[in-house]
């Protein structure tokens, strides 16, 4: 039979039918994070950042990039793994083409937490905020949210200005996480109803293992109270995320543990830890503790920290943040948990 007009239409339908096809598989996931420090890639000011300051950024990218680590953090460990680019940060949107956006936007700000904090510095409800205008000036339209996931990662400097203004009183430490968690639950609620498709949320670090706690014991010991806070707050938020989940019979909300993937991720540093430390020192500190931080410098522009001798062979880079040899360690306790990313 002679090839017709009506066997070449339906040829044409059906290359167009695989392309299209083959086109949504391969469409470029966008990724959306909120949160702090353990995944702002550069949203605070050069001016007061200590992550624009050296020695931040001197593993990668080799200078201050407004990581808060001498490299890499979990939002570039988690954008590679889902096959693109780190995200611009929310600040530098105006500064990039177009075309750098297409990889998502980071609204995380060091410092910040689920409700305000020490930092003056957006909330993560202003963060949303932020996501919310792009959405409805159509920066992101209905397709790239399709094909979106959101990286969230709060609480710790909530819990660290809760500690402050209450001279490291427990006893009500219970009742603030309810009120963090009733906030959080609203927080990524509406992230899921401004179109996300997965949004994993961490659970929080072994808050009594961070330096700036265990330093009281010269790194030999991590805050027991405080580990039990990280946990009761873990169970709320898989309790929270479970019943956001029901709600509509979804999966859109995942956890990465971070309590667990700290402890793993420690044990493997502790082998090259100076004695009797558990890998809890971190690599770069200030020469009087609690006058002076990593990076600290005086009038004259002299150092007023040390730094070790190998980032590479400490799990923190300074008194509340793991270093980029740290954070990758977190990021191959977490791979198991992060296929669940996939849309």
């Amino acid at each position: 039979m002679p090839f017709s007009f009506f066997h070449l239409l339906c040829y044409i339908t059906i290359i167009f039918a695989v392309n299209e096809g083959a086109s949504k598989s391969k469409s470029k996931l966008r990724l959306f994070v909120f949160g702090d420090s353990y995944v702002d890639t550069g949203n605070w000011r050069k001016s007061i950042g200590s992550s624009w300051k050296e020695p931040y950024g001197i593993t990668f990218p080799g200078k201050p990039s407004g990581r808060f680590s001498d490299g890499r953090v979990l939002t570039d460990y988690i954008a590679s793994y889902l096959g693109i680019r780190t995200p611009i940060a929310y600040k530098w949107r105006k500064e990039v083409k177009r075309s750098n956006l297409e990889y998502g936007m980071n609204f995380a700000y060091g410092g910040t937490g689920v409700l305000d904090t020490l930092a003056n510095q957006p909330n993560m409800t202003t963060q949303i905020d932020f996501f919310q205008r792009l959405v409805e000036q159509k920066v992101y339209g209905k397709q790239d949210l399709d094909n979106s996931v959101a990286l969230v990662s709060v609480a710790g400097n909530d819990y660290a200005t809760y500690l402050a203004r209450n001279t490291h009183d427990l006893q009500k430490l219970g009742d603030f996480t309810k009120k963090i968690m009733d906030q959080l639950e609203i927080n990524i609620d509406r992230i899921r109803g401004l179109g996300v498709k997965r949004i994993a949320v961490t659970l929080i670090e072994p808050m009594g293992c961070i330096p700036l706690q265990a330093v009281s014991s010269s790194y030999s010991n991590c805050t027991q109270a405080l580990n039990l806070g990280s946990k009761f707050h873990n169970q709320m938020l898989n309790q929270s995320l479970q019943n956001l989940n029901a709600k509509d019979n979804s999966t859109v909300f995942i956890t990465l543990d971070l309590y667990d993937a700290f402890f793993s991720a420690l044990n493997k540093f502790t082998t090259h830890a100076p004695a009797g430390s558990l890998g809890l020192k971190p690599c770069c500190e200030g020469k009087d503790m609690g006058k002076y931080y990593c990076g600290s410098v005086d009038e004259s522009g002299a150092k007023l920290y040390t730094i070790c001798e190998n980032p590479n062979l400490s799990f923190f880079w300074d008194t509340l943040h793991p270093s980029q040899n740290g954070w990758h360690s977190i990021f191959s306790s977490l791979r198991s948990s992060l296929h669940k990313l996939t849309i």
